[in-house]
């Protein structure tokens, strides 16, 4: 599945807000929130889309410069 099918049904967990996917390297990094400034990790290619794993997003941008938004 690619990103942008994955973008289309997956929501925010906490406030089932829509994702932008964040690129690093040219690979997904993971799915932020703008709402919850939550960002959802990819770890070996799986969303992890649970809430006690979200990362402050940014924080995540600060430690992440590189990274760039995907719509």
């Amino acid at each position: 599945m690619n990103t942008k099918e994955l973008l289309q049904i997956l929501a925010c967990p906490k406030c089932l807000g829509s994702l932008q996917a964040m690129m690093e390297q040219n690979s997904l990094a993971g799915l932020a929130c703008q709402t919850c400034k939550a960002l959802y990790p990819v770890r070996n290619d799986i969303p992890v889309m649970l809430v006690e794993e979200a990362l402050n997003l940014d924080q995540w941008r600060r430690d992440h410069p590189a990274a760039e938004e995907q719509h």
